[in-house]
């Protein structure tokens, strides 16, 4: 029996699921939650095999949910299963440690079919999502042409994205609600930014970038 943990701040969503997999002879649903927060603490408490996670969540996002999670208890594994398929977020819940990256548009037969695929120890991604990631690899578009060539400070994507908003005049808190972020995670790519742009303020790290090119004026 594959015990499986759903993670949606969507009540529906999680219910949903709840019904279709519990419908599967070898699936046990054995809780759900509705943030990061909440899912770690299930998973402590439940030991289930496979965690269905959102991205968008508050309180803690399923980004840094899974990173905690496979850090605590690396032999659970995780199927990020999303409405988004930006890239960034894909790379984001691979580093973190994710087995899975799915659409919740996927057939409920697939879901599961994943889950017992993940579970047995494959990595499973959209064909979507991967057409992606190889065709950004093989032709970067002009905007990974222009962030490649802003790269020579090592910032991130992610990093680039804070100080746009810090040039926008965001608080952390604001940021961190902005992007489903902690305020933790955003003081911490703060720094990082500060340290590679060798500054000490938000308002300096604003005015490099754009002196730079890194962000527009």
């Amino acid at each position: 029996m594959i015990k499986v943990l759903i993670v949606d701040d969507q009540e529906l969503i999680t219910a949903s699921l709840a019904i279709v997999l519990g419908g599967e002879a070898d699936i046990e649903i054995v809780g759900t939650a509705e943030n990061g927060k909440v899912a770690l603490e299930l998973t402590k408490q439940r030991s289930p095999d496979v965690v269905l996670m959102d991205i968008h969540m508050p309180v803690m996002n399923g980004v840094d949910a899974t990173a905690q999670i496979k850090s605590q208890f690396p032999s659970v594994k995780v199927m990020i299963v999303t409405t988004f398929e930006e890239l960034g977020y894909v790379r984001d819940a691979l580093a973190a440690g994710a087995e899975g990256y799915l659409l919740k548009a996927i057939h409920p037969k697939d879901l599961a079919a994943g889950i017992r695929l993940v579970h047995h120890g494959g990595t499973l991604i959209t064909q979507e999502i991967a057409k992606q990631l190889i065709t950004q690899w093989i032709t970067p578009s002009e905007k990974v042409m222009e962030e490649k060539s802003n790269h020579d400070f090592g910032l991130t994507e992610r990093e680039i994205e804070i100080i746009e908003e810090l040039s926008m005049g965001l608080t952390n808190r604001e940021i961190a609600r902005k992007l489903y972020l902690t305020e933790g995670t955003v003081k911490n790519y703060i720094s990082n930014i500060y340290s590679k742009l060798d500054v000490t303020g938000r308002h300096k790290a604003v005015f490099k970038a754009k002196e730079q090119g890194i962000i527009k004026p």
